[in-house]
């Protein structure tokens, strides 16, 4: 058994496994910490079922990074019987640079019964040295996921 992407704590078949496999998820939180897992498992495709059609891109990216932490700050609304939500988060990653983290406010509504991710407006900081690893090891930046080999 593995632990789930998306730093709930849960085994991955009991949290995002599930949502990946085809059950709808119930919550717009609970969809957008799959969406999350999604990226780092390479899984484009539920990407793609769980965007609105109105708004997916033609090229996916994000995939090929090194994705290492999510943080949900807020939520609004998004609840199963919600038509919209709103989720703020910060995902971090590595990329050829260094760290980065990308704060993200997700809009997600209800399409054909179903959450799907509608837009989201976002900025990327880089992770410094110093700062902790958003992995939650508890180490430094440079000494955990910072690192080249990593």
């Amino acid at each position: 058994m593995s632990l789930c992407p998306c730093s709930s704590g849960k085994e991955l078949t009991e949290c995002c496994g599930r949502y990946l496999e085809g059950e709808p998820a119930p919550t717009s939180e609970a969809l957008m910490r799959s969406r999350y897992s999604a990226y780092v498992l390479d899984q484009q495709d539920y990407l793609r079922r769980t965007w609105h059609p109105d708004t997916c891109p033609e090229h996916l990216g994000g995939t090929a990074l090194k994705w290492i932490g999510l943080e949900v700050i807020s939520t609004g609304h998004g609840l199963e019987r919600d038509e919209e939500g709103v989720v703020e988060f910060i995902a971090s990653f590595r990329d050829g640079s260094g760290g980065k983290k990308l704060y993200e406010v997700s809009r997600f509504v209800r399409f054909e019964g179903r959450w799907v991710y509608l837009d989201g407006q976002c900025r990327v900081t880089d992770i410094g040295r110093n700062d902790s690893c958003p992995c939650g090891s508890g180490k430094k930046f440079k000494k955990c996921c910072g690192r080249k080999a990593c």
